[in-house]
């Protein structure tokens, strides 16, 4: 870690009334939770394009 981050980290530690040490642990863990969360998640699928719908009409029978 640079010297400006483990200053600013330091600094917002103080602010939170924790030692360096554990406020770099709970931020750990909370980034990992977070990449768990957003893993976990599945997007919508994805709505055929205009050309994708207008073949599919194209195709069908009248």
């Amino acid at each position: 870690m640079s010297d400006g981050k483990l200053a600013y980290e330091t600094r917002r530690a103080a602010k939170a009334g924790m030692s360096l040490e554990k406020w770099l642990a709970r931020k750990g863990k909370l980034a990992a939770s977070r990449a768990r969360e957003a893993s976990a998640v599945k997007p919508a699928p994805k709505k055929p394009g205009l050309f994708s719908r207008l073949l599919e009409k194209a195709q069908k029978p009248l």
